[in-house]
């Protein structure tokens, strides 16, 4: 078995596509593998009839950290042609015509926060935080974030969660409306599950119809604005600002960046 496929488990039951990512001891971090066949799930999930509902999960204690550095470091997304399989991954996500779900607890980093802006639903339990520390790292916003996030949460506010890179709360989260509700932590997956069971009694072209309608007027918007972060990103990764970053992190110090304009 491909070792990515045991990191992210995916079961359809009863039309809910159920996706877990697996790698707990390393709090569920996502290396090029795993977003590869994150990417080829989601795609394959879309086409499928007998998918009407896709819910991503993690742990308990964590739904992921987001990038492994060492993969990360090792395999940067440098290319645009063909894409690399994180923004194959987001790219799949951002298209998906069926109801995404997500039950998120502890820990959502990076992607793991900025994928719930595209989900349809999401919910977290008492334990999760939110962190988006790409300006941390040297980085620029991913996943349409920079667009999504100031329409959810108001310029002000997606200003400090994206400016700073703060880890937040479950409630910070439910107030900017980033989830629909917050739970205890061992209620969360399984409440998600019963809201995606009752989108599974509907009418399915019904349902992927609204999704989409809701959706319309921000698509093309979304696929330039990622396009947009796609070019940044890359050359924000060769920068001296995210050497620097990396370094520190590395190395397990504070990064000094006051050398740099």
């Amino acid at each position: 078995m491909n070792e990515a496929n045991s990191l992210i488990v995916s079961e359809c039951q009863q039309g809910i596509l159920r996706v877990e990512i697996c790698r707990p001891e390393k709090k569920n971090a996502l290396t090029n593998p795993m977003y590869s066949a994150l990417a080829d799930i989601f795609e394959a999930a879309d086409r499928d009839k007998d998918v009407r509902v896709v819910l991503i999960h993690g742990q308990p204690k964590v739904f992921t950290s987001g990038n492994d550095l060492g993969d990360f470091l090792d395999h940067p997304p440098l290319s645009e042609v063909p894409p690399p399989p994180v923004f194959r991954f987001i790219n799949s996500f951002r298209v998906l015509s069926k109801p995404f779900i997500a039950a998120v607890s502890g820990a959502a980093i990076g992607i793991g926060t900025t994928m719930l802006l595209h989900c349809d639903l999401a919910y977290a339990g008492e334990s999760a935080k939110f962190q988006l520390p790409f300006v941390n790292l040297g980085l620029c916003p991913e996943a349409s974030s920079s667009l999504l996030l100031p329409m959810l949460a108001g310029h002000a506010r997606a200003a400090e969660i994206l400016l700073f890179g703060e880890p937040f709360s479950a409630d910070k989260a439910l107030e900017i409306g980033l989830v629909n509700a917050v739970l205890p932590d061992a209620s969360v997956l399984e409440h998600a599950l019963a809201r995606a069971r009752k989108l599974v009694e509907k009418p399915a072209a019904s349902v992927r119809l609204t999704k989409q309608l809701m959706k319309r007027a921000q698509m093309a918007l979304i696929e330039q604005t990622i396009h947009e972060e796609g070019l940044h990103f890359r050359r924000q990764l060769v920068s001296p600002e995210a050497k620097e970053a990396f370094a520190a992190f590395l190395e397990k110090r504070k990064p000094d960046f006051s050398r740099f304009a």
